[in-house]
């Protein structure tokens, strides 16, 4: 235990150091009830398809209920394990899943993985607990026993310990953390719109539906080997638009800090970079130089796909180049570099021709594979790209981009607000910070 001075009003506990006008008590001790789940059995058609909700430890995503894949009648809650938890009261994830948890939002039965909690009120108010439980999910995972299927005992559940403030002040803590939750899922449902608004933006956009002022309005089309686009779209294969470029066959476990080369693996273009890698703005691995061969020295308007994914629509999936400012870079393991062999395709442009979706169609044709699916250089030089004149690509460029740099500070925001409940949690649920006076 910590030798620090203790701030007055303040004690040692088994959970650390908290408010003297706290107490620590078992969840055992602050609930009037804990129930199991169940499975009704799939062999009687009677049990399934009612009126009530069912949930898996699955169907708990970000503490939330977040889907209702199946529905049980009430047959199947007399006859099996299972049993349903009003609304309001705690679910807990002790078999698969340990550490997720939420608060039922409606009347719902559940599953072997969950046990529900009846917390006593006039103790404890469930959303503070709640709070608490999700602020310290990692005890719970310690505790996780088992080998093909890990879970927590009943017992375990029920020793956990809790810090109980006063009432009000547990009310004041839960209350202050759902107003940054309901701030995040604002944010969450701008952002999905504003995603939703930017995807119909580019369908019109890129296949020449829509054009933009100052372009032609209603033009005829002609037909082509990827359908028909405006008389006035040129449409060439990759392979006569690009050069492809040599890449690396360094892995993520050759990169090093102190490496004097950025170095683009697929795995943050398949997971953090979309459409662009402003090199001004992100965070990108280095690699020592003495470690590359034969790989290009990237250069601004080049293009870095992948070309493998476990997913389908993976497999393709890049970035352009942007703002290198004289630094060096290479295209490393699993990826396809290209270049443009001719000034047909604007910079800018270029990011989204893997939007476009004939194009996406073409390269999911392609790609090849069962568990892993990938695409070939062969393969990609291949696929055939409608694309308007030079100005107007520009000028689709710019309306995408300004969408991708909302959505971007949107999602800055969120990860600001979401890194703001963190540190509340961090404050409120050990009582570093008050929100209520204390009257000792």
């Amino acid at each position: 235990m910590s030798d620090e001075p203790l701030r007055p009003g303040y004690k040692r506990t088994e959970v650390g150091v908290i408010p003297q006008d706290w107490e620590v008590r078992t969840l055992g001790a602050i609930s009037t009830r804990f129930l199991n789940g169940g499975t009704p059995s799939t062999k009687v058609p009677e049990f399934w398809n009612g009126d009530i909700p069912w949930i898996t430890g699955a169907d708990v995503i970000n503490q939330k209920i977040q889907e209702i894949r199946r529905h049980i009648t009430k047959n199947a809650v007399h006859n099996s394990a299972t049993n349903v938890i009003s609304q309001g009261n705690l679910l807990v994830a002790t078999r698969t899943g340990v550490g997720k948890l939420a608060i039922a939002s409606f009347d719902v039965a559940i599953s072997q993985d969950l046990t529900g909690v009846y917390v006593d009120e006039c103790q404890a108010i469930t959303e503070f607990v709640f709070r608490y439980l999700d602020y310290s999910s990692d005890n719970l995972k310690k505790h996780n026993q088992g080998t093909s299927i890990a879970g927590i005992t009943r017992e375990t559940l029920a020793a956990v310990k809790i810090p109980l403030p006063p009432l009000p002040e547990q009310r004041a803590i839960a209350e202050a953390l759902a107003d940054v939750d309901a701030l995040l899922a604002a944010l969450d449902r701008l952002i999905a719109k504003k995603r939703a608004i930017k995807q119909a933006a580019m369908q019109d956009l890129l296949t020449g539906r829509v054009r933009l002022p100052g372009f032609v309005r209603q033009p005829g089309y002609k037909k082509t080997e990827v359908g028909l686009i405006p008389e006035d779209w040129s449409i060439k294969a990759i392979g006569n638009l690009f050069d492809f470029l040599s890449t690396s066959s360094c892995s993520r476990g050759d990169l090093s800090e102190n490496g004097e080369i950025f170095y683009i693996h697929y795995g943050d273009i398949h997971t953090k970079w979309n459409y662009r890698l402003d090199f001004d703005l992100e965070f990108v691995p280095r690699i020592a130089a003495e470690k590359i061969k034969s790989a290009t020295l990237l250069a601004d308007g080049d293009l870095v796909l992948v070309d493998a994914s476990e997913d389908e629509p993976g497999a393709g999936k890049g970035i352009e180049i942007v703002n290198l400012k004289g630094r060096s870079a290479v295209p490393g393991l699993h990826t396809i570099a290209l270049r443009g062999k001719t000034d047909e395709l604007a910079d800018g442009f270029k990011a989204y021709i893997q939007s476009i979706q004939v194009v996406k169609s073409q390269i999911r044709r392609l790609v090849t594979g069962l568990k892993v699916f990938g695409i070939s250089k062969t393969s990609l030089a291949s696929v055939l790209v409608p694309f308007p004149s030079a100005p107007e690509q520009r000028a689709i460029a710019a309306v995408l981009s300004d969408m991708d740099a909302e959505i971007a500070a949107l999602e800055r925001r969120r990860a600001k607000t979401q890194a703001l409940k963190q540190g509340m949690m961090q404050e409120l649920l050990t009582g570093r910070v008050r929100l209520v006076e204390s009257k000792s």
